[in-house]
């Protein structure tokens, strides 16, 4: 089957707002998207523009003002918690400007500290340590597992980071400038892994940047500009 003929995530007429003194701040007005498994898009926009706030709503962090998130025929803000948790750490993988990586773990604690809740659901019929030692060996770590964040580069964080985010083998993977703290070589590393590995696991990803270069390698891209969300025409 064609993966294109289903929508795996579907975002309709989204708006968020937030209260001000001098009234509603609207941030987000009739956002729409529909995408399928494998897809991979870039959001670019000025800063303050909404970028985070529209990765976080997708992400279940954050609930709209009006309009719906589907993803997989579900949303996830009609879910009571703690559904709601299970369901983000389950489907959901996040990987952040600042890596947030746990400094009193290793990195093999840090890449499996999203399945302390999974293990509960899928029992022992999941070997996420060899799953976290596997994803650890593709993004080049596999040498460094009883290290301690204090003892890795930049890059290095990033790179567990992002085999933390895809430890539960999420149906979507949402980045927030996943490369913005890096120098351009680690940049261009991350950016390589997050492709190659969102190619073997066909997951949805979703990317935050300001990069241009980070931006012009998704084959789906799009800007967020006065509130709204509008595809970029590709150049020939």
């Amino acid at each position: 089957m064609d993966p294109r003929v289903w929508a795996l995530l579907t975002v309709t007429n989204l708006t968020k707002e937030y209260p001000a003194p001098r009234g509603p701040l609207l941030i987000l007005s009739g956002v729409s998207l529909s995408l399928s498994p494998g897809d991979a898009v870039s959001i670019m926009g000025p800063s303050g523009s909404g970028k985070s706030t529209l990765l976080y709503i997708l992400g279940a962090l954050e609930p709209p003002t009006t309009g719906s998130v589907v993803l997989d025929g579900r949303n996830p803000y009609e879910l009571p918690e703690p559904k709601l948790a299970a369901f983000r750490n389950k489907e959901i993988g996040f990987v952040f400007q600042d890596h947030c990586l746990l400094a009193q773990c290793t990195v093999l604690e840090n890449v499996l500290t999203p399945t302390l809740v999974a293990r509960n659901a899928a029992g022992a019929s999941v070997n996420f340590t060899a799953r976290a030692r596997t994803l650890l060996e593709q993004v080049g770590l596999g040498d460094r597992l009883d290290h301690s964040p204090a003892e890795l580069s930049g890059g290095e964080k990033q790179r567990v980071a992002l085999a933390r985010a895809l430890i539960c083998q999420p149906r979507l993977l949402l980045c927030d400038e996943p490369t913005g703290n890096l120098d351009r070589s680690s940049a261009e590393t991350v950016a390589d892994l997050l492709f190659d590995l969102h190619r073997q696991q066909r997951a949805i990803l979703v990317v935050v940047t300001h990069n241009p270069e980070l931006a012009a390698r998704f084959p789906l891209r799009f800007e967020l500009r006065n509130r709204q969300l509008r595809k970029m025409q590709l150049e020939p």
